[in-house]
Formats: structure tokens, sequence, C-alpha cells
């Protein structure tokens, strides 16, 4: 990838139990991105992904809007430098 980005994303709001770890999987797919999703113990959903920058910035558009029944409050987004490590996009539990 040319422009090859990294963040660590931490969403904030309605957004457990309504299908949005489902949702990012599918637009991180669509978007050729690698990294993970999960929620945590706080409420919140944590997501590390890389790619390509513009694809990156794209992928946070739709975080916004969320699925229907979600309510997105805030991003929190954290640049890092990519490590490679990921091999597709993963839910974790």
């Amino acid at each position: 990838m040319a422009d090859k980005s990294a963040a660590h994303i931490f969403i904030n709001g309605q957004v457990q139990g309504v299908g949005f770890r489902n949702f990012a999987q599918r637009y991180a797919f669509l978007l050729g991105l690698k990294g993970f999703v999960k929620n945590l113990a706080d409420g919140r959903v944590e997501i590390q992904l890389e790619g390509e920058r513009t694809r990156i910035d794209l992928f946070m558009e739709h975080l916004h809007r969320g699925p229907s029944l979600s309510k997105v409050i805030d991003l929190e987004v954290a640049w890092t430098t990519p490590s490679g490590r990921f091999q597709d996009f993963s839910i974790l539990f």
C-alpha cells in the first residue's frame, strides 16, 4: 500500500448490542483494511486498523454514522505506526 497508516480508535455512545462490530467489520473488508474490533467493559468499542490513510478516513466517516440502532457520540483517534501484524479484520471477544 502506498500511503500505509494505522489508527487506534475508541468509539463512545450506544455502540454495544446494536451490531456495531459487524458493521465495522463489513466496512473494513470493503475498504481492504486490516485489524480488529472489540467491545470494552466500559461500554465503548475499540478498533485498531491499518491500511491506506484515505481508506481509514473513509472508514471513520462510516463509523460516525454506525448501524441504524447505534448512536455514536465521539471517536477518539490516535494515529500510530503500522505494525504489519494483522492478516485480516477480526471481531475479538
